[in-house]
């Protein structure tokens, strides 16, 4: 597990250690808080941290922990502000996820299942979404649309997923 963490915790790293100046169009430059994917299978929870770099360009990183499995997700978007709509911005993008699978605790979900007590998956995430600061406090929220593509085993495409967000805004 300190193989998985450690590497997440060196990106939180040189994100708050980045000294680039977000423009105009961010309504924040770093946030961290709690990511929830849900949908047709199972519903994961986890940290996630998201920084914007520039005036449209983001990275938002997030491990996320359910039943037996482990994701870690990195994901670049382009964010747009809503205009007329204080606060709100919409956001696409795309991102590689890496599962984490212990079939020695019985996680059965796959059929290719090959005999091994863990499994590792390679996925892409593309994302729509909205997401809305709150003007006058340090918190935003968001919504969007994240289907998983499993490039890994059995490749299929899953479009009934989702996430959502709740994050504390650090500047």
């Amino acid at each position: 597990m300190k193989k998985v963490i450690l590497p997440f915790l060196t990106l939180f790293t040189l994100l708050f250690a980045a000294h680039q100046k977000a423009n105009a169009q961010t309504p924040y430059r770093t946030a961290i808080g709690l990511g929830i994917d849900l949908g047709d299978g199972e519903t994961l929870f986890g940290p996630q941290i998201k920084h914007n770099f520039s005036g449209n360009d983001a990275v938002n990183a997030q491990v996320l922990f359910g039943d037996n499995i482990t994701v870690l997700g990195v994901d670049y978007s382009y964010n747009k502000r809503i205009p007329g709509a204080r606060g709100l911005s919409w956001y696409i993008g795309v991102g590689p996820q890496v599962s984490f699978i212990d079939y020695d605790k019985g996680y059965k979900k796959y059929h290719w299942k090959d005999g091994d007590d863990t499994h590792v998956d390679f996925a892409i995430r593309p994302a729509l979404g909205l997401e809305f600061r709150i003007p006058s406090a340090p918190l935003a929220m968001h919504f969007d649309w994240k289907p998983w593509w499993n490039i890994s085993h059995d490749v299929n495409f899953d479009p009934s997923s989702f996430s959502l967000g709740f994050k504390f805004v650090l500047k």
